[in-house]
């Protein structure tokens, strides 16, 4: 048999689709609108009722949400709804890799917030009053 040069190319035979495993699947093992063809077709569904919902969040974490959603091709609501579920169940939702992007987005956006800020973020002035003059007209 002849050996093939380094720098040939030799096509890949097409392969039946594979899990893919756990620890790279971040929070998408329940995500409901993942339309990929055999993904995860052993895996029991949920049928659901949702609602639309308008929440206020402070700026930079929503930018961080949307953009680590986007980068795992999920919606801002699947993400979410996996994170609660994960916290309600006392489960940190992310892995090693996950949160180093998640470190990586928060630099990037400026996000300097941790959990210690959790029950203690206030809106600024400006803010504040925007919002009721708006409402007002």
């Amino acid at each position: 048999m002849a050996s093939v040069p380094h720098f040939c190319v030799r096509p890949l035979a097409p392969r039946r689709p594979t899990r893919l495993p756990i620890d790279s699947l971040l929070v998408l093992w329940y995500i409901g609108t993942n339309q990929r063809k055999g993904y995860m077709t052993d895996e029991k569904q949920f049928s659901v009722q949702r609602v639309q919902t308008g929440v206020r969040m402070e700026v930079r974490i929503l930018k961080v949400l949307k953009a680590f959603a986007e980068y795992h091709d999920m919606t801002l609501g699947d993400l979410l709804e996996g994170i609660v579920l994960h916290a309600f169940d006392g489960k940190c939702p992310f892995g090693a890799d996950s949160l180093k992007r998640i470190k990586d987005l928060k630099k990037f956006y400026g996000l300097d917030l941790d959990s210690r800020a959790s029950h203690r973020l206030t809106e600024s002035r400006a803010n504040h009053s925007l919002g009721k003059g708006k409402r007002g007209k």
